[in-house]
């Protein structure tokens, strides 16, 4: 299972609202094949595996990730390609939290005479999965808030510049992330400030998530390099007060402008939920202090990697990772919950899960 879980693991970004899945199976103590999901609407683990295993399939023990399916999608049900194999037995990491599947692919398997063991490694597949399985359940995007700060918070000089607070091996590694995400957001302020261009660089090719930015008041310029790089599609997130011309005038480069709420500003949990219903089931938030604080503030992040250079700049003005109201008591603070640190380079990365103040008070 350990190895179907790192199978999985190596395809991480590319199944879309998909989840991934490893597959390996084993007779007589001997690897007969291995599989793993590559591809929204191609081929699941358990298929690739079974084909690799051939006739010696019949038999054997089907080690798997998440409960084979057993309706018919995008591809034919994994359970009826499992039950036509011959095998004998099946182990499965994690029940599929998918209404359409939940314990009908275990139901499916039993009936056919086949031995079922299901909750194998499960902790372990829950977190591979965790985008797959908040997108599936709730209907809205898993969303993993970035940011790279120096030790005292700065994510910014006070004249401006970021270039660069981390080193090379954390840039490398958040190109990384962009390629395992649906969606990439920042605030308009970014832009302005740096105009980026947010595609993945990485020494492989890679993916490139859609480009989410929240502009409130439209005010991105038709000359940003997102508007003129056709690498990644564009989204453009505003208020129903947004100037009908100038919707037009961003939509003729290409970008699609979704309104999202009626005040002044974007509703946030409006705009995750058009975006969930755009296929785009996780985002890697990279936005500066207010659009981080704004998204916190409204509960709406579910991870959070943080990275620190081991640098002070200091200033009043500089920018901070988050700006945000903030709460009185310092019980009622943000708190990391399963969180785990690593040293990437010369700068540290701290990796949680926020656990939400029960009031704002």
């Amino acid at each position: 299972m350990r190895l179907a879980l790192e199978l999985a693991a190596k395809a991480k970004g590319q199944t879309g609202i998909n989840p991934i899945v490893g597959c390996v199976v084993v007779k007589a103590g001997r690897i007969i094949g291995v599989g793993t999901h590559l591809k929204r609407g191609t081929g699941h683990a358990e298929v690739h595996a079974l084909a690799m295993a051939g006739s010696e399939s019949a038999g054997a023990t089907v080690y798997v990730t998440l409960e084979p399916c057993s309706h018919h999608g995008l591809t034919p049900p994994c359970c009826e390609r499992i039950i036509q194999s011959g095998a004998a037995r099946v182990v499965i990491a994690m029940v599929d939290p998918n209404p359409k599947v939940s314990g009908r692919g275990v139901s499916r398997l039993r009936e056919q005479g086949i031995e079922v063991e299901a909750g194998v490694l499960e902790a372990e597949a829950r977190k591979l999965n965790e985008a797959f399985m908040k997108y599936i359940v709730t209907g809205m995007p898993f969303v993993t808030l970035k940011t790279a700060s120096t030790l005292d918070g700065k994510i910014a000089a006070k004249s401006g510049d970021s270039q660069w607070v981390t080193g090379p091996e954390a840039r490398e590694l958040v190109h990384t992330m962009r390629h395992q995400h649906d969606g990439i957001m920042v605030g308009v302020s970014t832009v302005l400030a740096d105009d980026p261009q947010l595609t993945t660089r990485l020494p492989v090719p890679a993916l490139h998530p859609v480009r989410i930015i929240a502009d409130s008041k439209l005010r991105m310029p038709l000359s940003s390099q997102m508007l003129h790089n056709r690498e990644a599609e564009t989204i453009i997130l505003t208020t129903e007060q947004a100037d009908p011309e100038r919707i037009r005038a961003l939509e003729a480069t290409g970008a699609k402008v979704l309104p999202c709420g009626t005040g002044e500003h974007v509703d946030l949990k409006a705009a995750l939920k058009r975006l969930a219903e755009l296929d785009i089931g996780s985002i890697l938030l990279e936005g500066g202090g207010r659009l981080n604080g704004a998204m916190l503030e409204a509960q709406l992040v579910d991870k959070m990697i943080l990275f620190f250079a081991p640098k002070i700049i200091g200033g009043q003005t500089a920018p901070v990772s988050f700006s945000l109201d903030g709460w009185n008591r310092m019980a009622d603070a943000v708190r990391l919950g399963g969180m785990q640190a690593e040293q990437v380079g010369e700068d540290l990365c701290i990796t949680g899960y926020p656990v939400y103040p029960a009031s704002s008070n």
